[in-house]
């Protein structure tokens, strides 16, 4: 059984309550009908009621009917979420009449939800910037204890690769962070480790890439990935880190024995952890495109509640397959 099988067959049974506040954008609702449809998750679609019902009339979805529709414009609760932002942003000096405003934002809303405990997690991103949707993440639910940034793993799903464990690698940070230094990119691989765990039920080996192999080079650069290292293995006792690691010392036995021999993650690494953000989304576009493998996600961690952002050019399956993604990410969140 596959990587995204697993994962939907979990969703099943969570019955998580997913929030998508691009509610009257056609894939979104496309994919809520498959949700309910499927019986994934629990939906909260935002947005104007009389529209999203009209929308699924002309494009015969028979099951968004079953979804909770809530109209950030016309919202009886209003007041009372205007409220709740008032407080979390009270030090910034928010008024109440600013609060007002941004409650009928559904991005804001969304976010407002899952702090409210109404809804579990969230998926935007189809018809917003990543920014646009991270922004409300960040002042209302905000990054969990101990991380202060966010970052994107992908999970890399091979056909028959010997060398992806279970034929799945990690790859982060991919997708949010340009520059981490030491500490920042600590944080990432912890994170990185707790999603290939929540989500795939990987017992992780983590590898913090770089161009130099145990002090085969000498640079600044290098440095901040031995120091991350250690960084991390402080953070995490429990998780397996190793670095600085060369990406074939990572995941090839032969190589890793050579280069690092009394490592117990070179060679057999699950998770890679690249240097940069420039490092990271060129090797997993070159990754998928010339070996033919699926990239899933970007998973968003280190908020404090599952908040995924997705491509403007998804596709339903795109947004169907994260909803689950998100789903498993709130039982493990919550299992913490």
């Amino acid at each position: 059984m596959d990587l995204l099988t697993n994962i939907r067959n979990s969703a099943k049974q969570l019955k998580k309550t997913i929030v998508l506040p691009e509610g009257t954008e056609e894939r979104t609702l496309k994919a809520a009908d498959e949700l309910l449809k499927e019986g994934l998750a629990n939906i909260i679609l935002l947005g104007n009621k009389q529209t999203i019902e009209q929308q699924a009339g002309e494009w015969k979805l028979e099951h968004v009917n079953q979804a909770t529709i809530i109209d950030p414009e016309n919202n009886p609760q209003q007041d009372y979420y205007a409220n709740m932002l008032v407080e979390i942003r009270k030090k910034k000096g928010l008024t109440k009449e600013e609060a007002l405003k941004l409650v009928t934002d559904p991005l804001y809303l969304s976010t407002l939800l899952i702090k409210d405990g109404q809804a579990d997690g969230e998926v935007a991103g189809a018809d917003n910037a990543t920014g646009d949707v991270l922004r409300p993440a960040f002042q209302i639910v905000k990054t969990l204890p101990g991380i202060s940034i966010v970052s994107g793993a992908f999970f890399m799903i091979f056909k028959d690769c010997e060398y992806a464990p279970d034929n799945i690698l990690v790859f982060a940070d991919c997708a949010v962070h340009p520059d981490p230094d030491a500490q920042e990119l600590a944080e990432i691989a912890v994170s990185t480790a707790k999603t290939a765990r929540d989500i795939a039920g990987l017992e992780p080996k983590v590898a913090l890439l770089s161009f130099s192999t145990k002090g085969s080079a000498q640079h600044e650069m290098v440095d901040k990935v031995a120091e991350a290292t250690r960084i991390a293995k402080e953070k995490a006792p429990d998780i397996a880190f190793d670095g600085e690691l060369q990406a074939d010392a990572a995941i090839v036995e032969k190589i890793a024995t050579k280069k690092a021999s009394q490592s117990q993650v070179a060679g057999e690494a699950n998770v890679l952890v690249f240097p940069s953000l420039e490092t990271g989304n060129i090797s997993y576009k070159l990754v998928e495109r010339l070996a033919g493998v699926e990239a899933v996600g970007p998973v968003l961690q280190g908020m404090a509640a599952p908040i995924n952002d997705l491509s403007r050019g998804c596709s339903v399956s795109d947004i169907v397959n994260l909803a689950a993604i998100t789903a498993n990410q709130a039982e493990g969140m919550k299992n913490k």
